[in-house]
């Protein structure tokens, strides 16, 4: 099964995550956004970090979740390439994240995630 599919949109990239259940299209929901960024295959992901999110719903879940592998991409510079989700209901996700240091000897940045008005815009469809 692919991981997600990009959708047509006239300004921004948009994707489509697939999983077998909503912790995989998670997971895969935040690869195609590193995706986006460089190339995900060439993440070794070789360190980790626990991080859990609450939220009023899945949606807002969903926004937090990328929102925060976004800016752990911003402040610290890594790269995301492997989660596990070991826990995820309406309001929480408790994963473990792997991820490398940005080496721009290996990593070519292909876009970045503009953040407008302390927002970031990123539009995501899953078809639950």
């Amino acid at each position: 099964m692919k991981r997600y599919e990009f959708i047509d949109h006239t300004a921004d990239i948009g994707i489509i995550a697939y999983g077998k259940d909503l912790q995989e299209a998670f997971a895969n929901a935040a690869y195609a956004m590193f995706d986006i960024l460089t190339d995900a295959d060439k993440i070794d992901g070789k360190e980790s970090f626990d991080i859990k999110i609450s939220a009023n719903d899945k949606e807002e879940l969903l926004r937090n979740w990328l929102d925060e592998l976004l800016f752990r991409y911003e402040t610290e510079r890594i790269l995301c390439g492997k989660y596990v989700i070991n826990r995820l209901d309406d309001q929480n996700l408790d994963a473990i994240v792997f991820y490398e240091k940005i080496d721009h000897t290996k990593h070519e940045i292909k876009t970045e995630i503009k953040k407008h008005k302390d927002k970031y815009s990123i539009q995501v469809i899953f078809d639950l």
